[in-house]
């Protein structure tokens, strides 16, 4: 395990009209989603809302991100929850091949 964090923001449209649903959802996160951030060593993970934007944030404690990402990406409820959310977001057309929520750059710490 790391002595400190990657931390990690990212950036995406929220479809219009589905801010209460993609809030609702989120106000009753399933448990497994949970314990699988939670395994694939993501900590302090939030997402915030301003006018149709969704700003997330979390620190990674692992030693391969990599690796923990791809095992995320095969996990079928996880894949489920995704096929939920995806919808009622939009990803920003600047983002990176590959990225969904696009990577932004962290310019100031504060700790």
């Amino acid at each position: 395990m790391r002595m400190s964090p990657e931390r990690h923001g990212g950036v995406l449209r929220l479809r219009a009209g589905c801010y209460e649903e993609y809030k609702r959802y989120h106000a009753q996160v399933w448990p497994e989603v949970l314990a699988l951030i939670s395994s694939c060593h993501i900590r302090n993970y939030s997402i915030f809302h301003h006018d149709g934007l969704l700003f997330g944030f979390f620190e990674y404690w692992g030693e391969d991100f990599t690796a923990d990402m791809d095992r995320m990406k095969a996990d079928p409820i996880m894949r489920h929850w995704w096929d939920l959310m995806e919808p009622m977001q939009e990803p920003l057309p600047t983002r990176a091949e590959g990225e969904w929520w696009a990577r932004m750059e962290e310019v100031f710490r504060h700790e």
